[in-house]
């Protein structure tokens, strides 16, 4: 009988890969099965928020990410005869701690192929064509059936993950609710075609009656336009070129405005939906199968990719013998930001329909930089922590004169910072594990931005997860409380 794999995962939208890429970087074997036929040719979600782009930056994709992307343009406004220019972002510079500040615009179908070509360069490729059609599993392993063209496989595997969307097949097998509502009345055409007759410098909003609005969003290094218009509840959404142009013209009053060369055309209803359980077992969920969200403030994939990074390192740990309880940390962490993210986007949305200026603006909520896991598993309360921080918070950039601080966490290892004699000493004294992830160790000296980005006041030894987030921050009792918090998330160190 051949060995397992570690990991099996459904679905190849930005979720799963980015999981099989953080997977695979750390010498796990993957497959990544997806039911289509091809890659994702739409647009659909085409923001990449600051905290992304840093998960992007770990990864090794930002720079073709940040190629591929603009920043957001304005928006004008159009009521009538005027245009009312809006900023729906406040673009900031980049600073210290936060190297990436601004959401960038980024078709989906560009993030997936730059994950992809990702995935393949370490080796992978997403199988597509083949669907998961049932599992079972044990105690030890969960066995799979895959169907494709080419016929039937049993797959066996260690774990298995559902990131295949919002109709997860993975997550109705398991027998998990998906807990919310979809709004069946309140549809809205989605198309990206080249559009003649507007300018290309803005994100064009034509607001109507009854929040029948209509927008049309430049996406960039493309020539095309991501079209969103709100159909009314008995409408039958128009099709082909000359249907799409003339409803445009109809809502907008501009004559001047065309349609042609459709590449892309869905008929969105809001889902607005939470799994009951991220896991049962062997078996995960991840990204829309997780959850659902309406697409005002750009928050749906970006969480999705977020939840792989926090489950995938979590996955390797486990593999190489540390504690299966870590595992449980994966929901506890993810299911409340999600379940947060999901009251935010709707209001956002609902903002929408009446004509609410603040659901228009984008800011650092959207951003998911202030995002904690503050009380949860690997963060309780009551440990020491910095002026500014504490552990489950965000790690934060900083310049260490010449480098990055990130430059130092890049990568699929812990990361063991210490500020002060007495903190050096411990960290040099620290016994790490030889299975999972691997530690890396940096004394800071001076005082520099580090000092003030980090709250320094004294000595201090700072437990960075492979994800970028504090696992423990020690300013007494240095060794022994940083020994306590390595042993939920390690094998255990060979006597």
């Amino acid at each position: 009988m051949n060995e397992p794999l570690d990991v099996l995962i459904a679905g190849a939208g930005p979720a799963g890969t980015t999981l099989a890429i953080d997977l695979l970087r750390r010498g796990l074997a993957v497959r990544i099965v997806d039911k289509a036929p091809h890659s994702f040719e739409g647009s659909r979600a085409k923001g990449i928020q600051p905290r992304t782009l840093e998960v992007f930056d770990d990864l090794g994709v930002l720079g073709d990410v940040l190629a591929g992307s603009s920043d957001y343009p304005r928006l004008g406004i159009h009521l009538g005869p005027v245009t009312v220019p809006w900023r729906m972002f406040r673009n900031r510079d980049r600073s210290a701690d936060v190297p990436y500040p601004n959401t960038r615009l980024m078709p989906q179908y560009r993030t997936d192929s730059v994950l992809h070509d990702r995935l393949e360069q370490l080796g992978g490729k997403v199988e597509y064509g083949r669907e998961l059609t049932e599992f079972t599993q044990d105690a030890t392993s969960v066995t799979a059936t895959v169907t494709g063209d080419d016929g039937t496989e049993q797959i066996t595997a260690r774990y298995l993950v559902g990131a295949d969307g919002g109709a997860s097949a993975v997550r109705k097998h398991l027998g998990l609710g998906f807990l919310g509502e979809t709004r069946e009345a309140d549809r809205m055409l989605i198309v990206d075609a080249v559009t003649t007759g507007l300018s290309e410098n803005r994100w064009h909003v034509w607001p109507g009656v009854k929040g029948r609005f209509a927008g049309a969003c430049p996406l960039p290094h493309t020539g095309l336009f991501q079209w969103m218009i709100r159909l009314s509840p008995d409408e039958e959404p128009p099709e082909g070129e000359e249907a799409i142009t003339r409803r445009i013209r109809a809502h907008t009053g501009n004559r001047h405005i065309a349609v042609r060369d459709i590449r892309w055309r869905s008929v969105f209803r809001p889902n607005i939906r939470l799994a009951e359980a991220y896991r049962r077992g062997r078996v995960f969920l991840a990204g829309d199968a997780a959850h659902v969200h309406t697409p005002a403030g750009a928050q749906g994939l970006n969480t999705g990719i977020q939840d792989a990074y926090n489950l995938g390192w979590k996955l390797a740990q486990v593999l190489a013998g540390a504690d299966p309880q870590l595992l449980d940390t994966y929901e506890a962490e993810r299911l409340p930001i999600a379940a947060g993210v999901l009251g935010l986007s709707t209001k956002k949305y609902e903002g929408l329909a009446k004509l609410d200026p603040s659901s228009l603006r984008r800011g650092k909520d959207e951003q998911q930089l202030s995002l904690t896991y503050h009380g949860g598993p690997l963060a309780p309360g009551g440990t020491d922590r910095t002026t500014t921080l504490q552990a489950g918070d965000r790690a934060p950039d900083t310049d260490l004169g010449g480098s990055r601080l990130f430059d130092v966490y890049r990568g699929p290892h812990f990361t063991l910072v210490a500020y002060g004699t007495q903190a050096a000493a411990a960290s040099d004294e620290l016994a790490w594990p030889a299975a999972g992830a691997p530690l890396r160790r940096i004394t800071v000296d001076g005082p520099g931005s580090f000092r003030r980005d980090y709250g320094i006041e004294g000595d201090a030894l700072l437990l960075v997860r492979p994800d970028g987030y504090l696992g423990h921050i020690a300013t007494h009792d240095f060794l022994e409380s940083t020994r306590a918090a390595v042993r939920a998330m390690t094998p255990e160190v060979a006597a």
